[in-house]
């Protein structure tokens, strides 16, 4: 990272998630952020069954923010089994997805107000990295992009009853298309500015937020075997496509029967294109 940003934009980087190793080990419960984050999600995901969560940052350059907290919270965990060994006895971890800003709002939105109830986390900033003011325009670009950031999260918690789209909807048979169930939960994020400093704030705010939920399910979020069968397979099938390369006659591994369906398939010799 010095290499390409510089070694004052990686220090600021490091003070900014320091920052927040701090806050995180000296502040007392009732305050602390990534502890009221981490319980919040344990409460969605396991009380009230909010199996995944949505991170909607409102900044462009955060566009790999949301895979990064998918990799960080899902391989961290989704678990099956406590410190100890024992089967849990409810489901651990969430499924993390998101996009920047107005991106999702033209994507998955849509579910978020009036199907699935999915938790969101916004996150926004004050002042943006490339401000744009055009004197024929009422507010500039920043404000424009603001003003959807706040309009979300209220929308997903107000929502909008029959009554109020009865009282100003032409055709009543579209109504019910209309209403918005609300009481949606939601998480807003709002900084000053997105600064090497703030991103380290963030990724140590999600990391702490990860582990609490981890002490809280009673899980070693700091274990990955997850990821270690399908790589092992992997080799086995790797093995098995070089010995059929060599040999058609090859038998089969131990696979299950639709696997040894596809590879078969795959390995069918032919003239490509589309046979």
């Amino acid at each position: 990272m010095a290499l390409q940003f510089g070694y004052e934009a990686v220090d600021r980087f490091l003070q900014g998630a320091r920052s927040i190793d701090d806050h995180f080990f000296k502040t007392s419960h009732r305050d602390n952020l990534p502890v009221l984050m981490g319980l919040l999600g344990v409460w969605n995901a396991s009380f009230l069954g909010y199996g995944a969560r949505c991170v909607l940052p409102y900044c462009q350059a955060l566009l790999k923010f949301a895979p990064h907290i998918q990799q960080l919270d899902m391989e961290s965990n989704g678990k099956r089994v406590n410190m100890a060994g024992e089967e849990l006895g409810f489901d651990a971890g969430e499924i993390d997805f998101g996009e920047p800003g107005t991106n999702g709002q033209h994507s998955f939105y849509q579910l978020l107000h009036q199907g699935r109830v999915v938790p969101a986390d916004f996150i926004g900033f004050r002042h943006s990295q490339r401000p744009i003011d055009h004197p024929d325009e009422a507010v500039s670009n920043h404000d424009e992009l603001m003003s959807n950031f706040f309009a979300q999260p209220d929308a997903l918690a107000k929502g909008k009853s029959l009554v109020e789209v009865l009282a100003e909807e032409k055709y009543p048979e579209l109504a019910p298309h209309k209403v918005f169930p609300g009481n949606r939960p939601s998480n807003v994020l709002l900084l000053d500015q997105l600064t090497p400093y703030t991103t380290g704030q963030l990724l140590a705010l999600y990391e702490h937020r990860t582990a609490v939920q981890g002490f809280v399910w009673g899980i070693n979020s700091f274990d990955q075997y997850g990821v270690q069968l399908g790589k092992v397979t992997a080799d086995s099938i790797r093995d098995q496509i070089a010995q059929r390369r060599k040999n058609p006659a090859a038998p089969m591994g131990d696979f299950n029967s639709s696997t040894i369906a596809l590879l078969e398939a795959y390995l069918k010799k032919n003239n490509g294109g589309d046979k």
